[in-house]
């Protein structure tokens, strides 16, 4: 079970690198997100939804996950993400400058499919590495 959850959980970054059509297949339609953008719907709509905004501000992004952990039904990976902000990103307009974080993902897998999700990543370290805020 644990390979089978480790696998589903890297599936997660390529909808964030546009394969928006598995998301249908790996997250549960109810799938609530804890620390998603807010207003965000739950299920595969609402991950599609958080994915495209990411792509629409860093149409390039690359993301790898290291140090997959998992224990029963959740999964936790540790991951690295850099792309080019050529869009506008919460209201920041583009600013072609190469941007890197990290952070890491907990997924809780319920009947083959994600069914939570939390995040946390370096949003203040790629504000100011947009120019959004001061370092």
């Amino acid at each position: 079970m644990s390979e089978e959850n480790k696998r589903l959980a890297h599936l997660w970054d390529t909808i964030f690198e546009g394969d928006f059509a598995i998301a249908e297949e790996i997250i549960a339609e109810d799938c609530v997100y804890h620390n998603g953008p807010p207003d965000i719907l739950p299920g595969p709509d609402g991950v599609k939804e958080w994915a495209i905004m990411i792509r629409n501000g860093f149409p390039d992004i690359r993301i790898t996950t290291e140090d997959f952990v998992a224990e029963g039904d959740k999964v936790v990976g540790r991951f690295d993400a850099e792309g080019t902000h050529n869009g506008e990103f919460f209201g920041v307009p583009a600013t072609g400058k190469p941007v890197k974080i990290s952070g890491i993902n907990i997924m809780r897998i319920a009947d083959g499919k994600i069914a939570e999700h939390w995040v946390q990543y370096d949003i203040m370290g790629m504000m100011q590495q947009i120019g959004a805020i001061p370092s």
